[in-house]
């Protein structure tokens, strides 16, 4: 089968984030059974879901491990002008599905080169490892990491993570979290503001307390020019639960706030700094209203930055695979550093454009599928 017949079947597979993915993972694993790959799962606590990993070569020390995930994003919602779970060849290079770009494309290079790694006599592993529930907060992965290295004798060096990249070799990545805070203040009636408490009053001035926050990192200096914007994002989506009329003081207030750390910065910190100015709100606003609180909860599990330095042996690994010398980062959140994390020199590098991940009519290029068959040729001619 090549790329495209490979990724053809795997988008078929519509598995959202938080959805079972044992469909897509039986068409895997029945694919690596047919090449006679032994594969180990990993399964969730439910076994409705999960992560696949296995290995193609001699049990040594120093492999490379390939690192997708197998979920996608909704379409709901999206104006599809074809069916988003097959792959349509639009005639015009590009090849549209869900998923197509982020990333089972990527996947399909991966299995599409099965019969040539088996083929080759490899003198350093290669290895698959295959995640679910990437899609709404990275949560297999760090599982899936600490269970190859317990189950190989050997110790893998390196992962590289198939993110969309243009193919292009990326050393950093910004993590992630979101937080969700509610508001209890007292309703009221709405020509007692000054005597009640407003919970929608107190939330816009955390929420603004959040925006001052990310300003005041920037004038601090903590920023990395390698990023896109160059530092931590601090930002509130959604506010919610907040009032019932207008002429009632709202009693609650809940909004959600995303941070997206550059390497150098802590969201952890920044949350501790929050947390502390909200201690100072609810003694303020307790005087007026004694049952007055703020609680802020992880709504998005905490996914680590990944920063990997120039010194390190994958980054010469990367260069020589992609053909691109210049190194450079992404402002999405990946599994990459989690997989740092673990102890693996890591990068990101895969095939598609990250701007057409997410949204409507997503696409692979035929030429950036193309240079990802070809990565994978290269990648087996350096291990042989």
């Amino acid at each position: 089968m090549t790329a495209t017949d490979i990724l053809a079947k795997l988008v078929s597979f519509p598995v959202l984030g938080g959805q079972s993915n044992i469909s897509i993972a039986e068409w895997i694993e029945a694919y690596l059974t047919e090449h006679d790959i032994p594969f180990t799962n990993v399964p969730n606590e439910e076994g409705t879901k999960r992560s696949i990993h296995c290995r193609i070569g001699p049990p040594l020390d120093g492999g490379v491990i390939l690192s997708g995930h197998t979920d996608v994003v909704p379409v709901e919602g999206q104006t599809w002008t074809t069916d988003p779970f097959q792959l349509i060849d639009g005639n015009d290079g590009k090849l549209y599905a869900r998923g197509s770009c982020d990333m089972k494309g990527f996947l399909a290079c991966c299995l599409a080169a099965v019969p040539q790694m088996k083929a080759a006599e490899l003198k350093k592993p290669i290895y698959f490892a295959f995640s679910y529930d990437e899609e709404i907060g990275c949560l297999a992965a760090p599982e899936l990491a600490e269970h190859i290295k317990t189950t190989y004798s050997e110790k893998p060096k390196y992962a590289i993570i198939g993110e969309p990249s243009m193919m292009l070799p990326m050393v950093g990545q910004k993590g992630i979290v979101i937080y969700k805070t509610t508001v209890n203040g007292s309703a009221g009636h709405s020509s007692r503001i000054r005597t009640e408490v407003s919970a929608i009053s107190e939330a816009a001035r955390l929420i603004l307390w959040l925006e001052n926050k990310m300003m005041g990192l920037i004038e601090a200096g903590q920023v990395d020019e390698r990023f896109t914007p160059p530092h931590t994002s601090i930002h509130s989506g959604v506010f919610e639960h907040s009032g019932i009329a207008p002429n009632v003081i709202s009693d609650s207030a809940t909004f959600y706030w995303d941070v997206r750390v550059i390497p150098k910065d802590k969201a952890v910190d920044i949350l501790a700094e929050f947390e502390a100015n909200c201690r100072l709100v609810e003694n303020e606003c307790r005087k007026r209203f004694p049952d007055f609180k703020i609680e802020t909860i992880e709504f998005h599990p905490n996914v680590p930055a990944l920063d990997t330095p120039a010194h390190l042996s994958v980054v010469p690994l990367i260069q020589k695979l992609s053909g691109v010398q210049e190194l450079s980062t992404v402002a999405y959140a990946a599994e990459a550093g989690q997989f740092s994390n673990a102890g693996f020199e890591t990068v990101i590098c895969g095939p598609g454009d990250i701007a057409q991940a997410h949204r409507a009519n997503e696409f692979i290029s035929k030429e950036q599928l193309e240079k990802g068959e070809q990565f994978m040729l290269t990648l087996i001619e350096h291990l042989s």
